[in-house]
């Protein structure tokens, strides 16, 4: 079977292909078209950073040419349902219980990782796919070179599309726990990186191999999985969590439903569930109680942060100012960039060190990223403390 399937991508990857009409521009949702073209025109001139960054995006790009499609159905797993197209992964911080003679069912041990959830390939499999993609789509943008763009459609025609080998639009079997189910709602959290999927589409705008053809598919697979998100009764609870497994379901919804021509729904959403997640998640100091109660509270309150300022981009898409808003007693995303400073300046370190390693790539980011809302953040104070931590608009 696996042979099979191998020789059907081959086939489609070297099969010649009929004439296919043009797609029109695909807009960004998180990404600064502005932002980017400054960023363009000083590394054609040879600025540094720009220039070396560029070539450093050219480089991964080119190591990404030399990929083979990813699938989800050569996993050695087969799901519940019998279909291979379906996504599987097991709760990485669930570990054999040792006081049981076969293990289950599976005991929580937060922040570590049990390496039987690595040897389930479909996240893995997903989040390179999501960075190849994203690579591929900036060495487009950079060069116009259509090698770029044809390996980007092969990938994305192979994972989302053909029918030998498409993931079928749903997570029913996301981070299983065994001996206690075959899928959960914290499932979800592992395809918050597909949102890198329309803004590379968006930066491969042009190019004869990113078609209607490509793009429409792509719509009608992310409007499915969007349909599934805000109607399943496995993802539905992933709506009501609290910490970044709320935050991170509300990115996804938003920016899908951009990406499909769904206005209403990205709005509602974040008037209904986003805004009101602010006072459950930050104190007035700007911390992130739930995150920091943790194993790993670095890692967690970056993380979620990034997902804030997803949200606060793609609320601008829809006329909502999230950067700005603020709760009677203070609590918003301003004071929460703000609680990272004094760590990110080395002035206090945290009370409790993670679990396991991290670094403070995620909450530069998002300090650069939030600069850009708040002129007055002095970021620059702080990434002079990081002297190799050079900022790029591509990075959301």
């Amino acid at each position: 079977m696996r042979f099979l399937i191998l020789l059907l991508v081959g086939w489609v990857m070297s099969a010649p292909a009929p004439a296919a009409a043009t797609a029109a521009p695909v807009a960004f949702i998180l990404l600064d078209p502005a932002a980017l073209a400054a960023y363009k025109a000083a590394a054609k001139a040879g600025h540094q950073p720009e220039a070396a960054q560029v070539q450093q995006v050219l480089k991964e790009a080119n190591a990404a040419l030399k990929h083979a499609p990813y699938t989800i159905v050569t996993k050695p797993q087969t799901p519940p349902s019998g279909d291979k197209h379906d996504y599987i992964s097991q709760a990485p911080y669930w570990w054999p219980d040792p006081a049981k003679p076969d293990g289950k069912p599976y005991i929580q041990k937060d922040g570590l990782r049990n390496p039987e959830s690595a040897a389930m390939k479909d996240s893995d499999n997903l989040s390179k796919l999501c960075a190849d993609v994203k690579e591929l789509g900036l060495a487009y943008y950079f060069t116009a070179d259509e090698k770029y763009a044809k390996q980007a459609a092969t990938l994305l025609q192979v994972f989302f599309l053909n029918p030998a080998t498409r993931m079928n639009p749903n997570l029913n079997f996301g981070q299983g726990i065994p001996g206690i189910n075959t899928g959960r709602n914290f499932g979800i959290i592992e395809t918050r990186n597909l949102v890198e999927i329309p803004e590379a589409l968006a930066l491969m705008s042009g190019s004869a191999s990113v078609d209607a053809g490509l793009v429409d598919g792509l719509k009608t697979w992310f409007k499915a999985y969007n349909t599934w998100l805000t109607t399943s009764p496995i993802a539905l609870p992933e709506g009501e969590a609290k910490n970044n497994h709320g935050t991170f379901y509300d990115t996804q919804v938003v920016d899908f439903a951009l990406f499909t021509g769904d206005q209403a729904l990205a709005k509602s959403t974040l008037q209904k569930q986003t805004w009101p997640r602010v006072p459950v998640q930050f104190a007035p100091d700007g911390s992130q109680p739930l995150e920091l109660a943790r194993t790993r509270p670095w890692n967690y309150t970056s993380m979620n942060l990034q997902g804030w300022q997803r949200l606060a981009l793609l609320a601008q898409r829809v006329g909502l100012d999230l950067w700005h808003y603020r709760t009677p007693d203070g609590r918003g995303l301003r004071p929460a960039v703000e609680w990272f400073r004094p760590y990110l300046l080395k002035q206090k370190q945290m009370e409790k060190a993670d679990a396991a390693g991290t670094s403070n790539a995620l909450a530069l980011n998002v300090y650069e990223q939030a600069s850009r809302a708040y002129p007055d953040l002095k970021a620059a104070e702080v990434f002079a403390q990081t002297p190799d931590f050079n900022p790029v608009p591509w990075a959301f």
